[in-house]
């Protein structure tokens, strides 16, 4: 009879229909693609965990149902797969702030903006992908807390990488969960950043076991991981505070200049009026600055080629004082053509340029752009065609008054240092940077916290002045 479909038998004589046959696929796509989407969904939730929401349950509940699903999944392609996933879902919602930066030139760059995020956070997603697989690599068939130790090891080794790897990039890291909490990160002065991150990631997937497995060990394991860093945290902070630096006093100027008029034609003169009347005004409490402090590249002049501009500035900086600033310099780079320097130079009451830093860790396709034999049509995103290039090791500064200090310029402030065994040791941290780029996003409350641990990591007091976002004092 037309259009009549004799069922199908399989060899163990049952009857199949061709539509029952055809649910199989139907049901492993729509398995996988709710797989898929809960991968991405707790990669999404790990990142409220961090600045500036810090709703830590996001984390446990993320970090745990990455554990859940990875035990559920036996393949390294699979396991793959699900950190990428996991990694994608992270990426493009704490660090959708980049899309910010698009904005200063939306006529050249706003197009860019969202595809930009997503090549991004793809690229970074690839450093969780390799941690979780390798994290089922070493634990086999295990699952459990062998492979809940094997997830949080490898995860923070990957993040390790991550900050190493090309320029690196080591920004929103597990560690950075602890910020809710001041005592929560004291620890970071014994085990670093990273160790916070193991700390944070272990705790999270025992406590996925403990719920998975209804045990009492692992979630007591958990218990005690979160507890006793917060008590050393709260101990230490209880300690007496630092004394004042006698005789000194600190005023940070923090302009709000929107980054699309920062460059622009005729803005110049109203840019610096600002700084010199910010600077110059009374002080509230009656106590005269001895220094005063500029955000990263704060003068929209080029200030050691400007004698005028000099000059002006010299007549706000207290006698015997300083002043320091952000700065564009102009240099050679090592092929004889023009290169900048992103520079954090001392005036003194002269209006003479007495130390200066510039800056190491630049930022790609912002500062420079990588590869730029290849990729010549691609311009970078901050005003001109001229490459920044980076200045020598990095020195404590030496400014008359002050105890020397130790220069971190914007980005570079979100990667752990070290001290230099020689030479004069820094009193302090100073930090300049230019946060117009990212507006009122999460960006600004991000890069503040990656500063602070800084102070707490190297034991230094920290002074952090922006051009708009947070400026802050520390100890």
């Amino acid at each position: 009879m037309k259009g009549f479909v004799l069922p199908r038998t399989r060899h163990d004589g049952a009857c199949v229909t061709r539509s029952q046959a055809a649910r199989g696929p139907i049901r492993r796509v729509t398995h996988r693609m709710a797989y898929g989407a809960t991968a991405l969904g707790l990669g999404a939730l790990s990142a409220i965990a961090l600045a500036p929401l810090h709703i830590a349950p996001a984390g446990v509940v993320a970090f745990g149902g990455l554990w859940f699903q990875l035990e559920r999944t036996a393949s390294l392609r699979g396991a793959f797969v699900l950190g990428w996933l996991f990694g994608l879902g992270s990426f493009l919602v704490g660090l959708s702030w980049i899309t910010e930066a698009f904005s200063a030139d939306a006529a050249r760059f706003g197009a860019l903006a969202l595809p930009a995020l997503a090549a991004l956070s793809a690229g970074l997603a690839l450093f969780p992908a390799c941690s979780v697989a390798a994290a089922r690599l070493l634990a086999g068939r295990a699952g459990g807390v062998p492979l809940a130790l094997a997830l949080a090891a490898f995860w923070v080794a990957g993040e390790w990488l991550r900050g190493a790897v090309l320029t690196g990039f080591p920004w929103n890291i597990a560690g950075h969960a602890w910020g809710a909490s001041d005592a929560g990160l004291q620890a970071a002065a014994l085990v670093g950043i990273h160790g916070l991150g193991l700390l944070a990631v272990l705790a999270a997937v025992l406590a996925g076991v403990a719920v998975r497995q209804r045990r009492v060990g692992p979630a007591l394991a958990a218990t005690v991981i979160i507890a006793l860093p917060w008590a050393w945290g709260t101990t230490r902070l209880a300690d007496a505070m630092p004394a004042d630096a006698p005789g000194i006093r600190l005023r940070l100027v923090q302009p709000n200049i929107a980054q699309d008029l920062k460059w622009a034609e005729g803005e110049r003169e109203r840019i610096l009026g600002r700084l010199l009347a910010l600077s110059a005004a009374p002080a509230a409490d009656g106590v005269a600055p001895t220094h005063i402090i500029w955000p990263e590249s704060a003068v929209p002049y080029l200030l050691a080629e400007s004698p005028a501009i000099r000059a002006a500035v010299a007549r706000i900086i207290p006698p015997g004082g300083a002043l320091l600033t952000g700065a564009v310099r102009r240099t050679i780079a090592d092929d004889g053509g023009p290169a900048l320097l992103n520079s954090l130079v001392a005036l003194d009451d002269t209006g003479a340029i007495t130390a200066a830093y510039d800056k190491i860790q630049l930022v790609p396709f912002g500062e420079y752009q990588p590869l730029r034999r290849l990729l010549a049509d691609l311009p970078k995103i901050t005003v001109g065609t001229v490459d920044f290039i980076p200045g020598p090791p990095r020195e404590a500064m030496r400014v008359a008054g002050l105890p020397p200090l130790w220069p971190l310029i914007c980005y570079e402030a979100i990667f752990p240092t070290t001290l230099p065994a020689q030479g004069p040791a820094p009193g302090w941290i100073l930090t300049v940077t230019n946060d117009a780029w990212f507006g009122t996003s999460w960006g600004p409350y991000q890069h503040a916290l990656a500063a602070r641990l800084r102070a707490i990591e190297l034991g230094l007091p920290l002074i952090r002045v922006a051009n708009s976002g947070i400026s802050l004092v520390t100890d």
